[in-house]
């Protein structure tokens, strides 16, 4: 049978941002692909170091829409590092807490987008739904519900007020029970199975041959998470569970995002019950002093790892962010061989990806 390639994207329906495929096909079996990237590139890492510290941080919030406060709170860590000071307990414990919303966010989305590839509308209606009350949560504590501004160099801008932990809390309690149920289809649900099960397995090896992170990772049974791992405070405190799979296929990518949306929902009930009194930042000097570190966040997608230098002056002299997309990216061909075409929108799901974050 004679070979085809096709393009998919830059622009298509199947994508949520901009990429480009090109996917060899015989008959209805895809023999392998190609990918490009570079469509949404914005030089945000050199803009950095034409801004200050300060501006920095709604800059770097900007690089992704699903991850933005875990991605200013490793930066402001890396720059509390350098600078030597102590953020508040307080503050520590509202940073995980919007990590930990975020988590439940991203996740949510991601499964409905995957159920609706599927043909599933009304598990795609009723997780969105769900991942509504998430933002509306967010919202509340913030002001915003996808750009929060919540991080600033030695704390966050803002503190939880008693009716804010009410609200908060009986919300958190509602979304519990609202994603029980819809999780709860999704893992019995025989038609999401047969779509999943099998599909495009990766194994260990590969993960690691490759530096997969995240839910991808602990799919294929790599047991590795950064809450755990290499914890910044509060998470040395928490008694984080890393939720993995053997199987490495689509429908362990499922599993695992919907357990550990479940185990989000349980860490922002414990963050909110140990939660702090106090204040909630400290003042920063503007200049840094000389030197360079590295910081490291358990991100939605896996681990976000940013490389700051500075040369004592009030901008960074270098910023390079290492995003959990792109080394997924790279597994992409390998996931595209030897899979149906129907099975094509499963695999370009089951992967979560984020193009923005990426291309930066």
């Amino acid at each position: 049978m004679d070979k085809i390639s096709i393009p998919i994207g830059p622009h298509h329906p199947l994508l949520k941002e901009p990429l480009s495929m090109r996917i060899d096909i015989a008959g209805e079996r895809v023999l392998g692909g190609t990918l490009r990237m570079g469509y949404v590139h914005r030089g945000i890492e050199k803009m950095t170091a034409q801004r200050t510290y300060v501006q920095d941080v709604h800059l770097i919030e900007r690089i992704c829409g699903i991850c933005s406060h875990v991605h200013t709170t490793t930066f402001c860590l890396g720059v509390e590092k350098l600078l030597g000071i102590d953020v508040p307990p307080r503050a520590q414990y509202i940073r995980a807490l919007m990590c930990e919303l975020e988590r439940v966010h991203s996740h949510l989305l991601w499964l409905g987008i995957l159920s609706k590839h599927v043909g599933l509308e009304t598990v795609f209606m009723h997780t969105w739904h769900d991942r509504e009350l998430a933002l509306d949560i967010m919202e509340g504590i913030s002001g915003g519900r996808v750009s929060h501004a919540a991080n600033q160099i030695g704390g966050v801008r803002f503190d939880l007020s008693p009716e804010q932990e009410v609200m908060v809390k009986e919300n958190i309690g509602k979304l519990k029970a609202q994603v029980s149920g819809v999780l709860g289809v999704i893992e019995n649900e025989p038609a999401l199975r047969a779509r999943t099960q099998g599909v495009a397995p990766v194994s260990a090896d590969l993960i690691r041959d490759y530096c997969v992170v995240g839910p991808v990772a602990r799919a294929s049974g790599v047991d590795v998470d950064l809450r755990r791992d290499d914890p910044w405070p509060p998470y040395d405190q928490l008694d984080v569970n890393v939720i993995t799979r053997p199987e490495g296929d689509a429908w362990a990518r499922t599993l695992i995002r919907a357990l550990e949306t479940r185990e989000s929902l349980r860490l922002c009930e414990v963050l909110l019950r140990q939660m702090p009194e106090g204040p909630v930042t400290v003042r920063a000097p503007r200049k840094v002093p000389e030197g360079e570190v590295v910081t490291r966040s358990e991100a939605p997608r896996g681990e976000v790892l940013y490389y700051l230098r500075s040369d004592g002056s009030d901008k960074p002299a270098r910023l390079k962010v290492r995003t959990p997309t792109l080394a997924v990216l790279s597994l992409l061909p390998e996931q595209l061989s030897k899979i149906h075409v129907a099975d094509i929108p499963v695999v370009l799901a089951g992967i979560d990806l984020c193009i923005a974050c990426a291309d930066r």
